[in-house]
C-alpha cells in the first residue's frame, strides 16, 4: 500500500475549534486535547446530537407548514394514521452533521472530504425522489434506473476520486483469513460501488417502520468507527492483522458526527415518529455505511455489521423472484420483511426493538472478528 504525508492525520487540523482553541495548548496545557481523534469524536457526537435535538422541533414545524408530508402505503392498514407526517427529516441529519464536522473535523484530510461527498451526494439523490414524491403526491419519486443511476454516478465519482489517492489499495480483507488480501486491481472499483449501492438500497428498504432504519444505523456507525480507528492506528492494525489505511483514522470524528446526528434524530423518529428521514436520510446512511467499509477495508464485514438491511434486501428479491416464478405466489405475507412480522400481528414497537437487539448483537459478533486469526 503507498503512502503519502497527505495522509498523516492528526499532525494538524482545519477544525475550527482546534484552529481557535489548540494554539492555546502552549499556555493552558488542558488544550492539547483538542489534537486527539478520539476527543474530538467523541465531542462531534454530542454536538451533532445536541444540534439536531434543539433545531428537530423548528425543523418539523417548518416541514409542516410547507405540507410536506409522507406518502402512506394503504396496504398496512395501521400506517394510514401515520399519513401526512413531515419526511425529508434526512436534511436534518445532513445539517447536524455537516455543523458538527466544521467544529471538529480535519476539513485538510482527503478521507473526511471523501466521506462528506459520498454522504451529501446520496442525499441528493434522495432529496430529488422525496420531492418528486411530495409533489407528485403520490408514492412515485424518481424511477427506479433513474435512482440506481444517480446512486453508482455518487458512489462512481467517490472511488474515482479515491483511486487517485496515494494510500489507496485494491486489496480485498476477508475476515477469518487475514493472510489472504486478493488484490482486486481494476476489478475493485466497480466491486466498492455495488457495496455503497447496496447499502443504500438496503438501508432505504428496512426504513419502513418508526426508527426502524436509525437504530441499526446508529450502530453501524459506531462499529465502523471502531474499525476506522484501528485502521488509522499503524499499532493497532499491526497488531490485529488487519489493513493499515494511513490517515483515514480522522474519519473517526466524522463517524461520531454521523451517529450523533442519527441519536439526534432517532430522538424525534422514534415510535410514534414526529417526522421520517425519507430517501433523503436513508439512501444517504447506507451509502455513507458502505463507503466506512471501503475506506476501512472491511468490505465484506458489512454483510455483518449491516446483517439487518441484508436480510430486509434478501426479502423482497425472494418475495419478488418467487412471485415471478409460481405465478402469484408469495413466500411472506408482505416485503420487506419486517411488514410480513406486522400483518402478522406483532406490534409494530416490538419489531423495533427486536430489529434493534439484533443489530446491536451483529454487530459485535463483526467487532470479535478482530481478535480472531
Amino acid at each position: 500500500m503507498r503512502t503519502d504525508a497527505v495522509f498523516r492525520s492528526g499532525q494538524r487540523g482545519a477544525s475550527v475549534f482546534y484552529n481557535l482553541i489548540y494554539p492555546l495548548s502552549s499556555e493552558v496545557s488542558v488544550f492539547n486535547v483538542f489534537r486527539y481523534i478520539t476527543f474530538r469524536s467523541v465531542w462531534a457526537l454530542l454536538t451533532a446530537l445536541i444540534i439536531a435535538v434543539l433545531v428537530g422541533p423548528l425543523f418539523i414545524e417548518k416541514l409542516r407548514r410547507l405540507k410536506l408530508g409522507q406518502y402512506i402505503l394503504e396496504d398496512v392498514e395501521t400506517h394510514r394514521c401515520k399519513a401526512g407526517t413531515p419526511t425529508m427529516g434526512g436534511l436534518l441529519i445532513a445539517f447536524s452533521l455537516t455543523v458538527s464536522m466544521l467544529l471538529w473535523g480535519d476539513w485538510t484530510n482527503p478521507c473526511v472530504l471523501l466521506c462528506m461527498f459520498v454522504f451529501l451526494g446520496f442525499a441528493g439523490v434522495g432529496f430529488a425522489d422525496d420531492y418528486l414524491k411530495i409533489r407528485r403526491k403520490n408514492n412515485k419519486g424518481l424511477s427506479a434506473k433513474s435512482k440506481l443511476a444517480g446512486q453508482l454516478l455518487v458512489a462512481g465519482a467517490a472511488m474515482c476520486l479515491l483511486y487517485t489517492l496515494p494510500a489507496y489499495s485494491t486489496e480485498l480483507s476477508v475476515p477469518f483469513f487475514k493472510n489472504f488480501t486478493p488484490d482486486l486491481g481494476l476489478f475493485y472499483l466497480p466491486f466498492a460501488v455495488l457495496v455503497m449501492a447496496g447499502a443504500s438500497n438496503g438501508v432505504n428498504l428496512t426504513d419502513g417502520l418508526d426508527g426502524l432504519a436509525a437504530g441499526p444505523v446508529i450502530v453501524a456507525g459506531i462499529c465502523f468507527a471502531v474499525f476506522v480507528y484501528v485502521a488509522g492506528n499503524a499499532a493497532m492494525a499491526g497488531y490485529l492483522q488487519i489493513a493499515h489505511v494511513p490517515g483515514v483514522g480522522e474519519v473517526t470524528v466524522f463517524c461520531g458526527a454521523f451517529a450523533g446526528a442519527c441519536i439526534g434524530f432517532l430522538w424525534f423518529n422514534a415510535y410514534p415518529a414526529q417526522i421520517f428521514m425519507g430517501d433523503t436520510g436513508s439512501l444517504s446512511l447506507g451509502g455513507t455505511l458502505g463507503f466506512l467499509s471501503v475506506l476501512c477495508k472491511q468490505e465484506l464485514l458489512l454483510l455483518v455489521v449491516g446483517g439487518l438491511f441484508v436480510v430486509e434486501t434478501l426479502s423482497v428479491i425472494l418475495q419478488v423472484g418467487w412471485f415471478k416464478f409460481t405465478g402469484g405466489k408469495r413466500i411472506l405475507r408482505m416485503a420487506p420483511l419486517h411488514h410480513h412480522f406486522e400483518l402478522a400481528g406483532t406490534p409494530e414497537s416490538k419489531i423495533i426493538i427486536r430489529f434493534w437487539i439484533t443489530s446491536a448483537l451483529l454487530a459485535l459478533a463483526a467487532l470479535s472478528v478482530l481478535k480472531l486469526r
